[in-house]
């Protein structure tokens, strides 16, 4: 062969390992939540379940790249934009509470970046494009609640929430639901997230003498309501959020949190599930490598959150590796529409079917109902 020969030889094969790397290249993940603050018992579970999610997906290496932003919107922001332009991400996850969350998934949809909400938000048609929302919907968690305080006889519901986005929420799914069953609202209250005495609140709800509570806050500022009605005397049921599944709560609402009743997640009872659900395994897989390294019963819905988000993309990157290489605007979309076309996405919170219009994608198979008993949850059957 001759020296001309040996260095186009040479040349073709540098092309070729340079082409293979780049169809090879890490695909870059953004995870913005909240390790810090008052929502930090929803991201440091979240940031947890990472540890078990897969280090590539496709044959192709998965690069996250995790930021704190303290549950402020502000500093979520900042996060999802130096994914954006710093990171170059293909795909942008978080965060832990509604109010950044939002943030992350307009700065996500004006950057046409695929984006896996990690709690419940309002979406529009300003973030219906590249936005998926992990969590259960409202109105989903929202039903099993309404059924149970109709079966116990509930006539008067009094309302206790965030005044944020979250609050917002459940307060107007509370009013658009149980108004047709027959129940109505006895007095709502707000309360912000850092507060840490919701005193007049409280003795606004018990002088109403609702026949049942809902409280609408996450994480561990929604046990300062459930201890604080229970200490001025409240007897009737008190209903939880999902946002407040974690052992977490428990803990800090102490014997105050025995027989509250609570939307969560199959995650939290896998056990519990017939052999033929599609969530029974993965929920069990996550638990038991979470419980083995953070202890018996350290279970959790928001870990189920993150976790969840990676069983999709185990469906949806390969299709989209189809479309384009990691780093360019043909895999974010190849992504975007793989989330709309795989069906039955089995996840330990879920099984997905996103659409154009339903972006969260879930039916009555993502919600069960607990109750704490002897300081543990237990599902109500």
């Amino acid at each position: 062969m001759t020296k001309l020969a040996l260095t186009a030889a040479a040349f073709a094969a540098a092309l070729m390992s340079t082409a293979a790397q780049a169809q090879t290249s890490d695909i870059t993940i953004g995870i913005s939540i909240a390790t810090t603050g008052p929502a930090a018992a929803l991201g440091i579970p979240e940031r947890n379940a990472l540890e078990f999610v897969p280090k590539e997906i496709g044959g192709v290496a998965l690069k996250l790249i995790v930021l704190d932003d303290g549950g402020d919107p502000t500093a979520a922001t900042t996060n999802a934009r130096r994914f954006v332009t710093e990171s170059k991400a293909d795909i942008i996850m978080g965060s832990s509470t509604t109010p950044p969350t939002v943030a992350i998934s307009t700065v996500a949809n004006e950057a046409g970046i695929p984006h896996f909400a990690l709690a419940p938000m309002p979406v529009n048609e300003a973030r219906a494009k590249w936005s998926v929302v992990m969590p259960q919907p409202v109105p989903i968690m929202g039903k099993v609640i309404y059924e149970n305080m109709k079966a116990k006889g509930v006539k008067s519901i009094g309302y206790i929430g965030f005044s944020d986005s979250y609050g917002d929420l459940w307060f107007n799914d509370l009013k658009t639901q149980t108004g047709p069953m027959g129940m109505t609202i006895a007095t709502e209250e707000r309360f912000a997230r850092p507060d840490t005495s919701v005193a007049g609140q409280v003795l606004k709800l018990v002088a109403a003498n609702p026949d049942a509570i809902l409280i609408g806050a996450s994480g561990t500022a929604a046990a300062l309501p459930q201890a604080a009605l229970r200490e001025r005397g409240y007897k009737g049921p008190i209903y939880q959020t999902h946002g407040a599944a974690s052992m977490d709560f428990i803990r800090i609402a102490g014997p105050a949190a025995e027989g509250v009743l609570m939307a969560s997640g199959p995650v939290m009872d896998p056990e519990g599930q017939a052999d033929s659900a599609l969530t029974k395994k993965p929920g069990l897989t996550l638990n038991a490598a979470y419980e083995a390294k953070y202890g018996p019963n350290s279970r959790s819905q928001f870990a189920g959150h993150s976790y969840d988000a990676f069983e999709v993309l185990k469906r949806v990157i390969p299709v989209a590796l189809k479309a384009g290489k990691p780093g360019t605007a043909e895999f974010r979309e190849g992504i975007r529409q793989a989330l709309m076309s795989e069906k039955d996405m089995a996840a330990s919170q879920a099984v997905y079917n996103f659409t154009d219009k339903d972006r969260y994608g879930v039916d009555e198979r993502s919600r069960i109902l607990l109750t704490v008993k002897d300081g543990k949850y237990i599902a109500v059957k």
